[in-house]
């Protein structure tokens, strides 16, 4: 069965904290897509640098256009989950669309609740072994660039993930599985 919808690329991006991954995973359980966590990937070098000592610059986000790029080539819905925090990083994920000929979305997700956002880095436990969650400290000094650009903007203080994720879905008329 062919479908007549072009692949997609949707950029998520934002603090950490404010709910990415949590969304990313919303969007998979309600439409197919390939799901690209920048997290995963940059612990995955990090992983195999370990006897090194040395650090993941861009070569995480490197990967993750590379993957994305591959992925649209084929069809395939592609969520990109990462921090995206600067104009050269959205340029990059917009030049990979535009490659390929897809469709795209950035969307920034915020939390407005600066009490529930200190809370969710504060109690969150990481899933990716190996990788230390940042303090509320590092998430309040990250360097996070203003957008310049239009993008989506949702606040997951006042939305759940599943409820972020229809929204992005509709924004792009991508079906909602079951609908």
């Amino acid at each position: 069965m062919t479908s007549s919808f072009s692949a997609t690329l949707i950029v998520l991006a934002g603090l950490p904290g404010v709910g990415k991954t949590q969304v990313a995973r919303a969007i998979v359980a309600q439409r197919p897509a390939v799901f690209l966590r920048i997290d995963a990937i940059e612990q995955a070098i990090a992983a195999a640098r370990t006897q090194h000592g040395g650090s993941v610059g861009i070569e995480g986000y490197a990967v993750a256009y590379a993957l994305a790029r591959a992925n649209l080539a084929l069809g395939q819905t592609v969520v990109a989950d990462s921090v995206n925090p600067l104009e050269v990083t959205r340029a990059a994920w917009r030049e990979v669309a535009r490659s390929t000929g897809a469709a795209s979305i950035e969307v920034e997700l915020v939390c407005t609740d600066l009490v529930e956002h200190r809370r969710r880095v504060e109690t969150r436990a990481s899933d990716l072994p190996g990788l230390v969650p940042p303090t509320w400290a590092s998430v309040q000094a990250h360097d996070y660039a203003p957008w310049s650009t239009p993008r989506l903007v949702i606040d997951t203080a006042r939305v759940s993930s599943d409820e972020a994720a229809r929204r992005i879905l509709a924004t792009c008329a991508l079906p909602i599985s079951g609908s």
